[in-house]
């Protein structure tokens, strides 16, 4: 319980705000409400238990909460009171030297007296003189105080919450608190966002009510840095597990390494495998663990152990702050988990605890514990605000204790082995089974699609180089002087060298991949062969916003798509992508593609299965990238790889299918195969001159010429932007 500053003081204001004009006396009612109504699917065995020295039994709660009303509002003032048990002070008093002796916590579950039926009568005997008393004309002060009775009632139904889980974790029955318990709501790994940085005012200003600890407001220098707009994910922390996070002393501070150690953590408290699959303890009992829902029940150790391993860090509370005042776009603010920090709880420029007894919690406990910021899906409806600053020892667990990450401004953690993680998962939990084709270039993966290439049966490649270095001079006409060339899947970058060489006025080349082998490989060659061109890599997913170099602004830019990667792409990934790179590239933009045409099906069957097996080695690759990057225990040539023409969509389709029933592991995580259950892994689709018309329309261009080789037919568009 914390002291408080209240910075509206005017008769019937309403606490955070939130309630409209309800009076005192209404908000009252509705706090005692809620508690008793968390508490009633409880029996009475389920109220007195005490699961471990940190929690308290939910009776304690209800009565702990009713004492702070008698000790420091009905007895001082209401003349003639008399308390509903002496014994009370003693028993329900929780950290308030100043007020007298009190029962040890460790021991609160071994109060099996009073009854339940008393500590109810309790606060029906409190509540009524309190609504006596709200219906007089308090002063200010007095209405300060009730409503940090409120807010103390909230910090302890928050409380409840979290101890009956916990209590109710130990049971091998594994009882749901409330079955009806709203899950946290999935979504997708978060993004970071610029957070400007200089003098900034940090602190509880304007709030109707905040506790002392909130300010007093002050001004703190910050830095430039990045923030992410969500709270990390189950599946990212999966895949810190997998890939040794609970292994490694390296990533841990040394206390943090101590007591991980000691208490034998390998996971987030509640979680347990069964052999199959991770599931946790929840207020809603026992449910699956949702990889795309964000973790919770993490300590600060764990925290900062997985920032250093993704590259990021945990934000200071003053940045974390700022952040939310500043930006619109931050999700799972005070709706999922507490956030931690990376600031020791300590006071402010200009704290001074008060001096009577209810000032005495805040500046006592400003030692050995860290700030948390936000709110949890256990808090109370608008109990949190952006000023507020909770407060765990590093090492505790049971709160709803979750990570947002921060960087400083420029530094990028490695987002891409965790999207490598969240995808391959959620390929494997489909039905049927998919991977995403993006995966396959890895180096080796890179390497042997170039070895694909010198196949005789793979004409793609060979057909459009030979295409391209016909054409290379119209298409030189579609790129304006002083363009920048901006490739999109680059790989080797070799077909670029045709349009470097047919138009020299381009001024910068900007390749785009996924691999940062390949990537450093041709931008070496490149800037030896073409010293005078500025070539400046991106690494990265292309189907994502791509952003151009800062340095590159205000040149006209022309997209280079070749080797039929736009076939790879489901018909609406296709059009999603052609439309990102419209809004990209804007009005009067070019962008040249390459697109293999429909032919006959012997032809296509060989260029996808050749009889070296290059394509099969190709294939099962992705098994052995998951393997080494995942924690996978794939055995690839328990697979078979196999294409097929799908007529009715024209592709081609890629495939890995199970030479018998086996069981595989990814990230802790067990997935079955039927003997003969494929894993989807690429498509290859073809066109005809109208089939790729209709799909560049529906993606915001037009074609404004093309060129078709002889058989094997494949064909090099140059699309305007419509």
């Amino acid at each position: 319980m914390q002291a408080l500053v209240d910075t509206s003081m005017a008769p019937g204001a309403s606490m955070h705000g939130r309630d409209g004009l309800l009076s005192l006396a209404e908000r009252y009612d509705a706090v005692r409400a809620r508690t008793e109504a968390l508490v009633a699917s409880l029996g009475p065995e389920d109220m007195v238990v005490q699961s471990m020295p940190d929690a308290s039994p939910a009776k304690w709660h209800l009565a702990h909460t009713t004492w702070f009303f008698e000790t420091f509002l009905l007895g001082p003032n209401v003349p003639g009171y008399q308390v509903f048990d002496t014994d009370f002070a003693y028993l329900f008093n929780s950290y308030y030297e100043a007020v007298g002796p009190r029962h040890p916590r460790p021991l609160r579950g071994l109060l099996t007296r009073p009854a339940v039926p008393r500590v109810l009568a309790y606060r029906h005997h409190v509540d009524r003189h309190m609504r006596t008393l709200l219906a007089a004309d308090l002063s200010a002060e007095l209405q300060a105080l009730v409503r940090l009775g409120f807010a103390h009632e909230e910090q302890h139904q928050e409380l409840l919450v979290m101890d009956v889980q916990h209590l109710f974790a130990q049971s091998p029955l594994k009882p749901p608190f409330d079955p009806s318990w709203k899950a946290p709501e999935p979504g997708p790994s978060g993004r970071f966002r610029p957070v400007g940085g200089g003098p900034v005012r940090i602190g509880a200003s304007d709030e109707t009510f905040a506790f002392d600890n909130e300010g007093p407001v002050h001004t703190v220098w910050l830095e430039p840095f990045e923030i992410a707009d969500r709270l990390v994910t189950n599946g990212q922390w999966l895949a810190f597990m997998a890939l040794g996070g609970y292994r490694r002393p390296d990533l841990w501070l040394s206390d943090g390494w101590a007591q991980r150690q000691a208490e034998g953590w390998e996971a987030p408290l509640y979680w347990q495998h069964d052999g199959e699959a991770w599931s946790h303890m929840t207020p809603g009992g026992w449910r699956p663990v949702d990889p795309d829902a964000p973790v919770t029940h993490i300590s600060y150790y764990e925290a900062e152990a997985f920032a250093r391993w993704a590259g990021a860090r945990l934000p200071t509370e003053a940045e974390w702050e700022h952040a939310m005042r500043t930006r619109n776009d931050l999700e799972q603010v005070d709706d999922v988990a507490w956030q931690w920090t990376s600031s020791a709880y300590t006071p402010y420029p200009g704290f001074r605890a008060a001096d009577d007894a209810v000032g005495e919690y805040n500046g006592k406990f400003m030692s050995g514990q860290m700030v948390l910021r936000g709110g949890a899906s256990v808090t109370p409806p608008g109990h949190s605000r952006v000023s507020y600053r909770n407060f765990y020892r590093h090492g505790q667990r049971w709160m709803f204790g979750g990570v947002r990450l921060a960087r400083d401004a420029g530094n990028s953690p490695d987002r891409e082995q965790l999207t490598f993680l969240r995808d391959t998962l959620a390929g494997l939990s489909s039905s049927p089974k998919a991977f995403s084709p993006k995966y396959f270039y890895d180096g080796t993966g890179s390497e042997l699609f170039e070895a694909i290439c010198l196949t005789p049966e793979y004409y793609p490649t060979r057909t459009e180089t030979a295409l391209l270095r016909e054409i290379a001079p119209a298409l030189a006409e579609a790129i304006p002087q002083g363009a920048v060339l901006l490739e999109l899947g680059s790989g080797a970058s070799d077909k670029t060298r045709m349009l470097l060489d047919a138009a020299p006025w381009i001024s910068a080349y900007v390749p785009v991949d996924i691999s940062p082998d390949a990537l450093e490989g041709a931008t070496a060659r490149l800037r030896e062969a073409y010293p005078s061109l500025a070539v400046q890599p991106v690494v990265g997913d292309f189907t994502q916003a791509i952003e151009l170099p800062p340095s590159l602004a205000g040149r006209p830019v022309v997209a280079f798509f070749p080797g039929s990667t736009i076939g790879n792409f489901t018909p609406e990934e296709a059009v999603a992508l052609l439309r990102s790179v419209r809004e990209r590239l804007g009005d009067d933009a070019r962008f040249i593609v390459g697109a293999d045409q429909v032919k006959a099906l012997d032809v296509l069957l060989a260029a996808y299965d050749d009889a070296e097996g290059v394509t099969a080695a190709f294939n099962r690759n992705v098994l052995v990238r998951i393997n080494r990057e995942l924690g996978g225990d794939f055995d690839p040539q328990a697979f078979e790889h196999r294409a097929v023409w799908n007529p009715a969509c024209e592709r081609i389709e890629m495939h890995l299918v199970s030479r018998e029933a086996q069981r595989v592991t990814v990230a802790g995580q067990m997935f079955a195969f039927a003997a003969g259950e494929s894993i989807h892994t690429e498509n290859s689709h073809k066109f005809t001159p109208a089939s790729f018309a209709r799909l560049a329309a529906d993606g915001g261009w037009e074609v404004e010429r093309s060129w078709i080789s002889p058989d094997p037919a494949f064909a090099v568009f140059v699309l305007k932007a419509v």
